[in-house]
């Protein structure tokens, strides 16, 4: 049976030692805060922007609520972004995606200061993320390689093969990886012989927004695995893209979903408010 990873434990201590150091910061006279701005009632992102402000007051990071009606056109958005960048009080921008349809995600995302992108989707983040320079890292991926340090689970030379590879978790986390010393492949939907490939993986990074896709004939005995996916099944039950019953007997460590990643994220958003002083001043 595999070792649980858990999520839940591992974020609260990340965010404990954040509360440290949010606290040693107010000592000096600075207050660290963070806009997160909603455009529209999306039940799920207003689910995630409560979870932000939850974990932002657990800190001691101020946190500034934008909630935008769902008619907000571009340059309104636009706008209230630039007021942003240019307010001093506040070190961390985020716009919850996704955005109404009429919203140009990628004109929102570039026009955010790169040195308040906390969410790290700025290219300029990912450019400095790809030739190893500081900067702000997308959350998700980020706080999987916490969850696997922090667990114990050594990266450097290992297979670690990452299915998916979207801007926000598959490019990133093969990114960090890599920086870990990893040797990694990517995998998508072009992929020949998936399984056979994913049966090479030392760590398995599962990322393919298809609930329980990956199940035991995909794992290599003795893997660790990790669940990136959040679904909901025919029960309206939490489930991942890892079947977990089958995966959980022949895997070394694995990711619950609920439980696993999830809290990371949001712990990873707080880690990058309180580098956002650092970054400020490089």
């Amino acid at each position: 049976m595999a070792e649980l990873i858990d999520g839940k434990r591992i974020s609260k201590e990340i965010k404990d030692e954040l509360k440290e150091k949010v606290a040693a910061y107010k000592a000096q006279g600075i207050e660290i805060a963070l806009a997160v701005i909603q455009v529209g009632q999306d039940p799920a992102s207003t689910v995630y922007v409560g979870n932000k402000k939850k974990a932002c007051e657990y800190i001691g990071i101020k946190s500034v609520a934008y909630e935008l009606p769902e008619e907000t056109t571009e340059e309104e958005l636009l706008e209230i972004i630039d007021q942003l960048n240019k307010d001093d009080s506040i070190y961390g921008i985020l716009v919850q995606l996704p955005v109404p349809k009429h919203i140009n995600e990628d004109h929102i995302i570039q026009a955010i200061d790169p040195k308040k992108d906390v969410d790290g989707f700025h290219p300029q983040s990912v450019g400095a993320l790809s030739i190893g320079q500081p900067g702000f890292v997308s959350c998700t991926p980020a706080g999987i390689i916490q969850l696997l340090k922090r667990s114990g689970i050594s990266i450097e030379g290992k297979e670690c093969v990452v299915i998916g590879r979207s801007n926000i978790v598959g490019k990133p986390m093969s990114l960090l990886l890599l920086r870990e010393n990893g040797t990694v492949t990517i995998c998508h939907s072009r992929t020949k012989n998936l399984k056979e490939v994913t049966k090479r993986a030392d760590i398995l990074v599962a990322a393919v927004g298809k609930p329980k896709m990956i199940d035991a004939s995909y794992v290599k005995e003795g893997a660790v695995v990790i669940d990136v996916g959040i679904h909901r099944n025919a029960e309206n039950k939490l489930c991942g893209d890892v079947d977990f019953d089958s995966v959980e007997k022949i895997a070394s460590a694995i990711t619950p979903v609920p439980g696993g990643v999830g809290p990371m994220t949001i712990a990873m958003l707080m880690n990058n408010c309180v580098e956002a002083v650092e970054i400020r001043n490089a």
